[in-house]
């Protein structure tokens, strides 16, 4: 049920529709219950974004990527492949994280301040615009446009309405499900079709293998390690949640990579290992500062909390001593979940893969009937139906004017985060800017943001100041 619910942008509402149903089975099974369709989802999320380019939560946006490249390029069952066992590595770890280091790592949350996530937030913002598209221009815009969608609705500080025109349902603001589903799936389907006529024949989905070469399995396991140490930790925080995590481990697996001619053409492996590992990490890392704290950081976590008060329950550092059986039934339950997921999703990536085979006038068309039926399921309004379109014709446009999308989904979720936290901060230093370095790591995030925006260009400049010498020279040599 998760995996189905989060192809059509709604992973949370499984964990909603099942909160009636648990009313009369026992609070142990209850949780039981929830972390298969949380694990699930996670899991979910990433079949949709690698074949149909359509990721149905926030996590899984940097997955489809590289993910829906490799699709493209005949490898759409490697990409699930490393996805899948990717998912089973970084949820693993980040559940033994969250059995020995869960108190320690919750702790964090009282060392940094608001201008240290606001710096968290500045270094996304740069390297993901800078590092996304082939124009910085293009990748700032899109970015600015990301920023001002997630200005529409209530001002958290003042209470005004900002961009919302009059119209009651966007004083809520834009959801993130429309904006997803709007630019992936509308904005696809309608580019698709407007080049069907011209379009090559799409490459046998199958042509690149069924499983992962011992070299996708040597590019892969470090993006998984590395993923699961970017994911957990930053989950694991208030306000960390799914998104900066895999952003992150996009930029790093980018930078890193011994074959950089493959992000944005055919498909990095690595694109895919890396953010997904660090989703299904970041995932269990929320878990941290519900379970400690009882503090929600996502949707999901949001419901195991209203969950946890239907049965009078109070999460925080007395669940552990007064519940210890819920507790780490609900950590072991993570444990057989992760593992079961594993066995149900590799045995069948040849399987998924396959809807590819479908006719593509049929395909994207029922991804648009989906689309359409999954937006109005959410809030069944008029008014996010009318966004979708909007958006989706947006989307359209910045793919046939090659604008990347990630910047406005990332302008999008940590926009307004990244506003409260410079309030915050701005109020406790009564004004003055200096406070936004003043703590090592705010100052140390801020020193790489302004470095990831400065040495790119300062380092091609000298590379062609130094091979037009070389050429120089070479010329004033020969004879």
């Amino acid at each position: 049920m998760g995996a189905a619910v989060t192809g059509f942008g709604a992973w949370f509402l499984a964990s909603a529709l099942r909160l009636p149903m648990t009313v009369q089975v026992g609070a142990t099974s209850a949780f039981i219950m929830f972390a298969g369709i949380f694990y699930g989802a996670m899991y979910g999320g990433s079949t949709t974004s690698i074949l149909l380019n359509t990721p149905g939560e926030s996590g899984s946006m940097m997955t489809a990527l590289e993910g829906n490249k490799m699709a493209r390029s005949g490898r759409g069952a490697k990409a699930l492949a490393t996805a899948a066992i990717g998912s089973f590595v970084a949820g693993t770890l980040a559940t033994a994280g969250l059995t020995f280091a869960a108190p320690f790592i919750a702790e964090l949350a009282f060392v940094l301040g608001p201008e240290d996530y606001f710096a968290l937030a500045v270094l996304s913002f740069t390297s993901v615009s800078v590092v996304m598209g082939t124009s910085r221009l293009r990748g700032t815009a899109s970015l600015l446009l990301g920023l001002a969608l997630g200005c529409v609705g209530i001002d958290v500080v003042s209470g005004l309405p900002r961009q919302a025109y009059g119209v009651p349902d966007l004083m809520d603001g834009i959801e993130l499900t429309v904006v997803l589903v709007a630019l992936f799936a509308v904005g696809e389907t309608l580019y698709v079709a407007s080049r069907y006529d011209k379009a090559p024949r799409e490459r046998n989905p199958l042509s690149g293998g069924l499983w992962m070469s011992w070299a996708d399995l040597r590019r892969s396991w470090g993006p998984w390690l590395c993923g699961s140490v970017i994911g957990f930790p930053i989950g694991a925080l208030p306000a960390g949640g799914t998104e900066i995590p895999t952003f992150l481990s996009y930029t790093l697996e980018r930078h890193l990579t011994k074959h950089p001619e493959e992000f944005g053409t055919t498909g990095a492996i690595e694109g895919v290992a890396g953010p997904e590992a660090a989703n299904n990490a970041a995932a269990a890392g929320v878990l941290v500062p519900l379970l400690t704290l009882a503090l929600p950081t996502s949707a999901t976590a949001a419901v195991l909390l209203a969950a946890f008060q239907n049965y009078g329950l109070q999460p925080g550092p007395m669940l552990f001593d007064n519940n210890p059986d819920l507790v780490w039934g609900l950590i072991a339950s993570l444990y057989v979940g992760n593992a079961m997921l594993l066995v149900l999703n590799l045995p069948l990536v040849g399987l998924w893969v396959r809807l590819l085979l479908i006719p593509r006038p049929w395909l994207y068309g029922g991804i648009l009937v989906f689309a359409l039926v999954g937006v109005w399921g959410l809030s069944s309004s008029w008014v996010d139906l009318a966004c979708m379109a909007v958006i989706g014709l947006l989307g359209y446009a910045m793919r046939v004017y090659d604008f990347p999308i990630a910047p406005v989904l990332i302008g999008l979720v940590l926009g307004p985060m990244a506003e409260i936290q410079l309030r915050r901060a701005l109020a406790i230093g009564q004004g003055d800017p200096a406070i936004l370095v003043s703590t090592p790591v705010s100052a140390t995030m801020m020193v790489l943001a302004v470095a990831i925006v400065v040495l790119p260009p300062v380092v091609r400049t000298a590379r062609s100041r130094s091979r037009r010498e070389t050429v120089a020279t070479a010329h004033g040599r020969s004879p």
